[in-house]
């Protein structure tokens, strides 16, 4: 049997399950669609001849997962972003939404950093001890996911990234 086959055969209960995680049938079909896009782009990883369904549902509960962290972090950061200069700046308001939308894709590692010094204005010192880390280990952090916001961001467009700097900081 073809994986695309064995893929339509476990919708139904994979949208069953998202429905009962979400309890959103619109949440819960973007959520298999998201399973099945990650599922097909991964299809080198399972092993063939073992059970596709657990693997299925294990890719559906750790994106539901994801998804949970990452409004959590957007919403806990939503209140601390600054007010754009002019509120009328389309392009001011298109670069934030850029940068948010990369700040997403970062791992949490990378990204908890970032929003610490960038948002809530702490020494590295201070964030370090935050995330229970080295100074050595949060710098790292810090720098590859600058590095790894910076190509994201220069992907979308030529977005500034003043807005991720401290004073002071060369990046």
């Amino acid at each position: 049997m073809s994986l695309k086959t064995e893929l339509h055969a476990h919708i139904g209960s994979l949208r069953r399950y998202a429905l009962v995680l979400t309890r959103d049938a619109v949440a819960a079909d973007d959520l298999v669609q998201e399973t099945l896009v990650k599922a097909i782009a991964r299809a080198e990883t399972f092993q063939h001849g073992s059970d596709l369904r657990p693997w299925l549902f294990r890719i559906l509960h750790n994106t539901h997962i994801s998804g949970l962290r990452r409004e959590k972090t957007r919403s806990e950061a939503a209140s601390d972003l600054p007010e754009p200069i002019a509120r009328d700046c389309q392009h001011t308001q298109l670069e934030l939404k850029q940068v948010l939308s990369a700040l997403d894709q970062l791992p949490e590692a990378q990204r908890a950093p970032i929003i610490l010094i960038a948002l809530n204005d702490m020494s590295y010192a201070e964030a370090a001890r935050a995330l229970d880390v080295p100074l050595g280990t949060f710098m790292s952090r810090l720098g590859r996911g600058r590095e790894a916001l910076r190509q994201i961001v220069q992907g979308v467009g030529k977005g500034k990234l003043s807005v991720l700097r401290r004073k002071g900081d060369s990046a």
